[in-house]
């Protein structure tokens, strides 16, 4: 007997066609196997009174179905298409002057424009004006050592107007473009070395808030990493009220439950700003992996990309990058060291 409710779903006739451009909206699975597969799928159509339909994998598999072996595959070779098509879209953005429509980037995927905005950002983790936006920031940085003056780096970079340009600046740069230019000249950052039970611990703060913390276990090369961080600006140390500031972040490594109210000086790409504040979400004594960071950011493919935006971070223990473990609960590396990054979540799980 048929089913007249899967029959007259639409649903059902993408399947019947095995229909590509319906794959990022549905999938089916099979009641009788316990699977489920794209519409695309090349498997064995099955009756369609055993059929039920879900708008994602990860709804399929909450309602205890499992991926099928051939949509594993399918999975594996459309993921592998995808990374193709959006590689020669970053391609065509970063050789544009400015930033191609999304009408143009689809057409040239071959997908439509909301199906090609889903499938760029499950990719790259940003919208394909995040992409072009950082970009133009790395372009910027670029040619603001090279270029003659600010102007010509502004325009170099792809901004078409200066005014355009000074809006983000400032956010994507962290001061303003002639001090970026200068290695940081102008900006003066207050810093303090101190001990920790982790060993030594470097807090330095521009007019913005905290914009390090350093571990290690050699002051003295702690001070050299933080002016290569910034080179031109005026460091300024051996201020025994700002000693105070690394009595706090002490404070938080000794007690992670007392909690650090400091602002922060972040600053990085749209990508690690969004991922630093999802490490900024986990509590303290909980942690996540790589994996479900990229999942909690809305770009599940994401996952490498989350790593090294965790291995970009500079605030230690501020933005708690050591609460990242691998899915299977093992620690990975830990920019300030494995066994630091162990010891700080011993102590959170004992609080």
């Amino acid at each position: 007997m048929k089913n007249s409710a899967t029959h007259n779903d639409p649903r059902w006739a993408a399947v019947q066609a095995r229909d590509p451009a319906a794959d990022a909206q549905f999938v089916y699975a099979v009641k009788t196997t316990g699977v489920y597969a794209r519409p695309s799928s090349a498997a064995r159509l099955p009756q369609p009174q055993n059929v039920e339909f879900f708008d994602t994998p990860a709804a399929a598999e909450a309602a205890g179905y499992r991926p099928s072996r051939r949509a594993v595959a399918d999975q594996t070779a459309l993921s592998a298409q995808h990374a193709a098509l959006v590689a020669a879209a970053c391609r065509q953005i970063e050789a544009s002057d400015a930033l191609p429509s999304l009408q143009d980037l689809a057409t040239q995927a071959g997908l439509s424009p909301f199906h090609f905005h889903r499938v760029f950002k499950s990719v790259t983790g940003l919208t394909p004006k995040g992409y072009a936006d950082a970009q133009r920031a790395r372009k910027l940085r670029a040619q603001l050592g090279s270029s003659g003056t600010v102007t010509e780096a502004i325009y170099s970079a792809g901004f078409n107007s200066s005014s355009r340009f000074y809006e983000a600046a400032d956010q994507r740069l962290g001061m303003t473009a002639s001090d970026y230019r200068a290695g940081g000249g102008g900006t003066a950052i207050q810093f303090a070395i101190g001990a920790s039970s982790l060993g030594a611990i470097l807090v330095a703060e521009s007019p913005r808030g905290v914009c390090a913390i350093l571990l290690g276990d050699d002051p003295d090369a702690l001070a050299r990493e933080l002016q290569d961080m910034f080179p031109q600006a005026q460091l300024v140390g051996d201020d025994a009220a700002f000693a105070q500031r690394v009595a706090q972040v002490v404070g938080l490594i000794e007690a992670p439950g007392l909690g650090l109210q400091l602002p922060l000086d972040v600053r990085g790409t749209a990508f690690q700003e969004r991922v630093w504040q999802a490490l900024r979400d986990i509590p303290a004594g909980s942690t996540a992996s790589y994996a479900e960071i990229a999942a909690r950011i809305g770009a599940p493919n994401s996952f490498r990309a989350v790593a090294q935006a965790c291995g970009a971070n500079r605030l230690a223990v501020a933005i708690p990058c050591h609460r990242v473990v691998r899915s299977d609960g093992g620690l990975s590396g830990y920019r300030w060291g494995v066994e630091r990054k162990r010891s700080l979540l011993e102590r959170e799980a004992a609080v």
